[in-house]
């Protein structure tokens, strides 16, 4: 635990040498984690700056607003349309390049207008593990990533959460919708639509970490490995195949290698 600590420190250094920070602020576990410390840091020299789009659940939106105001934190909420951004749609390997590029550009526009100094977002040590081309326009535009910085990892930062009872310790990770499709798929409006309501029916039903993957008209379930016995069972599988394909999907198939971060990926070799 020493070794988290003296992290944990070194977050702290760097959020204060910053002076004031725009936190981007999804209301997932490391955002969160981010969040937190810096406002404890930094006090009013922060702000969480949450974006509401067709790529990002409304529930977490939801969470994110309820986060800050239980907290006091000066919250920003800006719309922003990825749609609109030339390239987005057509899902080339280098989307989230292109997505990040323009929303960040955006909240560096809202934290010098806000007159904080320096943008900051959560990755974490582990995103260095998986293709992450967002990551590279992070780092042409000079976005602080302080909790890659400080060397956290997301197990640690899921530690360092519960000790501060951040109601997101034990949350799932996530990632934006636009990420459920086979790079080259058309993303649009209706597809997002049809993507959220399916893993909102799953979450309801009880499944945390899950993904509903599109490819065409199928639906590829993913779940932890120890859920698949349950999601597989007649009387769950034949409610969700029913409710899947009431949203458009015209086949429902369950991925018996489970729930992995970035399986889209696995394409791209």
């Amino acid at each position: 635990m020493e070794e988290i600590y003296q992290k944990y420190q070194k977050l702290k250094d760097i959020l204060a040498a910053a002076g004031s920070v725009a936190v981007a602020f999804s209301g997932g576990v490391d955002s969160t984690f981010l969040m937190d410390t810096a406002s404890e840091v930094l006090g009013q020299n922060t702000a969480a700056i949450t974006v509401s789009s067709t790529v990002f659940p409304k529930r977490e939106k939801t969470e994110a607003e309820d986060f800050c105001a239980e907290r006091g934190i000066r919250h920003i909420i800006t719309e922003f349309d990825e749609l609109s951004i030339p390239g987005f749609r057509e899902n080339p390997p280098d989307r989230c390049y292109i997505c990040k590029k323009e929303l960040f550009r955006k909240i560096q526009a809202l934290a010098a207008e806000n007159h904080l100094a320096a943008v900051a977002e959560g990755s974490n040590m582990d995103d260095m593990q998986d293709y992450r081309p967002g990551l590279r326009a992070i780092g042409e535009l000079g976005i602080l990533s302080p909790l890659r910085r400080a060397g956290l990892t997301k197990a640690e930062i899921r530690i360092l959460s519960k000790e501060r009872n951040l109601p997101t310790f034990n949350k799932p990770s996530y990632a934006c919708l636009a990420t459920r499709f086979v790079y080259g798929e058309t993303i649009d409006e209706k597809h997002l639509a049809m993507v959220e309501e399916a893993e909102q029916f799953l979450y309801d039903l009880g499944f945390r970490q899950m993904r509903v993957r599109i490819h065409g008209e199928l639906a590829r379930i993913e779940v932890l490995p120890e859920m698949i016995s349950k999601i597989a069972s007649p009387e769950i599988s034949s409610k969700i195949s029913e409710r899947l394909t009431e949203l458009g999907f015209r086949y429902v198939s369950l991925d018996l290698k489970g729930y992995r971060t970035g399986s889209m990926n696995e394409v791209l070799g």
